[in-house]
């Protein structure tokens, strides 16, 4: 019916709701060729071809939309020229180039087109365009090979302009008897090529590594992703902007599907870039951040702190993270592998209580809108030594405690006590109601077993943890017990709590009796 513009908006519904439909880029590049979008056409019609490598028809439209685009008055154009474009397509490469970057290519301007076929002087202008290095890249062509083939069909111009480096594995094809061209073994001893990697024949034409810098950190990009807006930045940068909000940093678009999909893929074209042409800068950004790894790796100083809740070894403690800072934290314990951080409560004065419990991160679950629920378990008790921020959360020097073991006539006492307060414990948690019962088990799991050696573990049984767990203590008094060393008197204190709510629970049972009697 030749309406395009309700073609086009039919065809951008398909491309979104099935963006590796074929027949929905196709449709919507034949709709743009009715509006005369040559380039939007030629967009379009790639990633036809990233997804149908194989496709000969869609090959022969994407050099036709070339020709129209970058030569667009050039209806002789010499043969070669089509024949090596052609030949370039076959690359393997191109849908790799494709699926990752013809969203981060600038879009050509209108008045940048070069040249008529009338004027052969004007085509110069062609290769002298930034625009003629887009086409090397996207097609794949080689610098030194394809510079005969347009200097075939443009005589007069020489081939400027391109940043595009002839490729080592690729050095050896050629005869190096070529006029016009040096032999490897001359190119590596060459003064020229010898200055730095990533200066060309033209020092003029070098990459400066403020190409590759990260808009956020300042530095060169590491692990760069690209959004969908058309922005590149470095993993964490972005991840840590997320943090705050769902937009671009730079032009504020949402990215909330980005953020819920959490599809951050590396940009394989910038990465490339920056090994092939920034590869001393690249060694350098990498080793400072193992060293930023590194220092965030200690298991005793600078220690991330999470100051919210109570916990004790061999506990489950499952927590909501959804603050900005704790997000930061709990990724940084991931990538470094530690897996670990330390839970302390707040302190009025000192800001962190004395003691804490190092936790084990066994699973992270993330949510749409960024949150994550992390399922962690009490691995050790700790003392605070010394304690300062980093990035908006607490940090800590600390010191590891371990219960004292005892010998002989004490440690007889010791598995005595040991024994009795077990079964007291039993005895408490077997009184208590059916809801509460559920609860308790939901939350903290069941009730780990006695062990036959009390002093098996240097945080001493796992069964007193859980207890104290769910014991109804005020936090001071749990605060209290976890910073004992010894295992008796965690043990006796553990006791005279228990005997305290037990006479509370009986007397209570007690006064409801009577109520029912009177």
């Amino acid at each position: 019916m030749k309406n395009y513009e309700q073609a086009l908006q039919d065809a951008n519904a398909v491309c979104h709701n099935e963006p590796f439909l074929i027949k929905g880029h196709h449709v919507k590049a034949q709709a743009l060729s009715g509006l005369g979008r040559s380039k939007e056409v030629l967009k379009e019609f790639l990633y036809c071809l990233a997804l149908n490598p194989e496709c000969n028809s869609m090959k022969k439209e994407v050099q036709k939309v070339i020709c129209e685009v970058f030569f667009p008055a050039s209806e002789n154009v010499h043969q070669n020229l089509m024949s090596s474009i052609q030949s370039r397509m076959l690359n393997a490469r191109l849908k790799a180039q494709c699926h990752s970057h013809i969203n981060t290519q600038p879009p050509l301007e209108e008045g940048d087109n070069a040249g008529s076929s009338k004027n052969p002087p004007e085509k110069s202008d062609v290769c002298r365009n930034t625009h003629s290095s887009v086409l090397y890249f996207i097609l794949g062509l080689h610098y030194e090979e394809d510079k005969e083939v347009l200097e075939s069909f443009l005589p007069t111009a020489p081939i400027a302009g391109l940043k595009r480096h002839f490729p080592k594995d690729m050095e050896g094809l050629h005869d190096s008897n070529t006029p016009g061209k040096i032999p490897k073994t001359e190119a590596d001893s060459s003064p020229q090529r010898s200055m730095n990697s990533n200066i060309g024949e033209n020092p003029d034409l070098s990459i400066d590594v403020a190409d590759f810098e990260c808009a956020l950190c300042m530095r060169l990009l590491f692990e760069p992703v690209t959004t969908p807006c058309g922005h590149t930045f470095c993993l964490k940068c972005l991840e840590r902007c997320l943090d705050h909000a769902p937009h671009c940093p730079l032009c504020k678009e949402k990215l909330s599907e980005l953020l819920a999909s959490r599809n951050f893929k590396v940009t394989i074209l910038a990465e490339e870039l920056i090994f092939r042409y920034l590869s001393d800068e690249l060694s350098d950004r990498k080793r400072i951040y193992d060293e930023e790894m590194t220092e965030l790796s200690h298991l005793t100083r600078d220690v991330p702190i999470f100051v919210c809740a109570m916990a004790f070894p061999t506990v489950p403690c499952p927590l909501h993270v959804f603050e900005p800072r704790y997000r930061l934290m709990i990724r940084r314990c991931m990538e470094t592998g530690t897996k670990r951080f330390g839970m302390c409560l707040s302190a009025e004065h000192a800001g962190i209580s004395e003691y804490g419990c190092m936790l084990e991160i066994k699973d992270v679950r993330t949510f749409p809108d960024g949150s994550s629920v992390v399922d962690a378990i009490g691995v050790s008790r700790f003392r605070v030594l010394s304690h300062r921020h980093r990035d908006g959360y607490n940090t800590a020097d600390i010191e590891y405690l371990e219960d004292e073991k005892v010998e002989g006539p004490e440690y007889e006492e010791l598995t005595t006590l040991h024994d009795s307060v077990y079964q007291q414990s039993i005895s408490w948690f077997t009184a208590l109601q059916d809801h509460m019962k559920e609860q308790i088990l939901s939350h903290f799991g069941i009730m780990p077993d006695r062990e036959a050696e009390p002093q098996s573990n240097p945080s001493g049984p796992a069964w007193s943890w859980w207890i104290l767990a769910v014991l109804p203590l005020e936090r001071k008094a749990q605060l209290a017990i976890l910073g004992m060393t010894s295992l008796k008197e965690r043990l006796l204190a553990i006791r005279r709590i228990l005997v305290i709510i037990t006479r509370k629970m009986n007397s209570r049972q007690e006064q409801v009796n009577r109520e029912r009697n009177n």
